[in-house]
């Protein structure tokens, strides 16, 4: 079984304090996608290349202590891809592409980080030029390659989702606009949700994240904000799902999906 975690880590430098490592250690996986890494490199050298015995790959954002992603992998990629051909997206450090090809095969692993549109109007219309943007790149990558995309999409698709769906729909994550971006993802774009294709009814039990404010975290007023989407033949290789809540590393929770598939 193939072991891939997906987990916005909120500062990889908090995360670590808090015991993620030893948290990696203990579960061993594979692989695990990070977001919202909130360093450079010279921040990762000689401290955060290696975790728990996997190695980082990394996309950092030019302004320091924001967003970047990651992926640490067990397995030696045969390539490395950062960014996604969108210069405003790109510098903001939103994608890291891990592929691991063979004569036979062309996979991908990426970890990306959706921008959030809660701080206001300016941040939702980056948002929307974001998802106008990814859209033809993932429909592109989806023509030559397998892949499995983890991140924090920063989008609640339906109201089993998250807890107070009749509050949030003029909220950003659980707008119209990005709710119908996802489902055009899932439908005509043909990748799958790959934690709803093993889970299709859960609802109290799926949130990723949960806000900082009152006690959201104590009575379960979440979110699920995290994904694993994946193309058909990947997401067909789906086995097991699990969202680790025992400790708080960050405001958002790790999610593991356990895949029939060796690399």
């Amino acid at each position: 079984m193939f072991k891939l975690t997906s987990l916005n880590l909120n500062g990889i430098r908090s995360a670590t304090t808090k015991g993620l490592e030893t948290w990696l250690t203990a579960h061993q996986p594979d692989c695990i996608c990070v977001q919202e890494v909130k360093a450079q490199e010279l921040d990762v050298a000689g401290r955060f290349e290696h975790l728990a015995g996997l190695r980082g790959h990394f996309h950092f954002a030019q302004k320091k202590g924001y967003s970047g992603v990651g992926v640490y992998t067990r397995h030696e990629p045969s390539d490395v891809v950062t960014g996604f051909r969108c210069e405003e997206f790109d510098a903001e450090g939103r994608y890291t592409e891990l592929r691991f090809d063979t004569p036979s095969r062309k996979l991908s692993l990426i970890s990306a980080y959706f921008p959030s549109g809660s701080s206001g109007p300016e941040r939702q219309e980056a948002k929307y030029r974001f998802l106008a943007a990814f859209h033809p790149h993932l429909m592109a990558l989806k023509g030559e390659r397998e892949f499995i995309l983890c991140g924090d999409v920063n989008i609640a698709h339906q109201q089993a989702d998250l807890k107070n769906w009749r509050s949030n729909q003029k909220n950003s994550g659980f707008l119209p606009e990005e709710r119908a971006w996802m489902t055009s993802l899932l439908t005509d774009g043909g990748l799958v949700d790959v934690y709803r294709r093993l889970q299709p009814d859960t609802t109290d039990a799926c949130y990723t994240w949960w806000s900082n404010r009152g006690q959201a975290y104590a009575n379960n007023v979440g979110w699920r904000l995290d994904y694993h989407l994946a193309t058909p033949a990947l997401a067909a290789l789906a086995r097991t799902e699990h969202i680790y809540k025992d400790v708080k590393f960050s405001d958002h929770a790790p999610i593991t999906i356990g895949y029939d598939l060796s690399l």
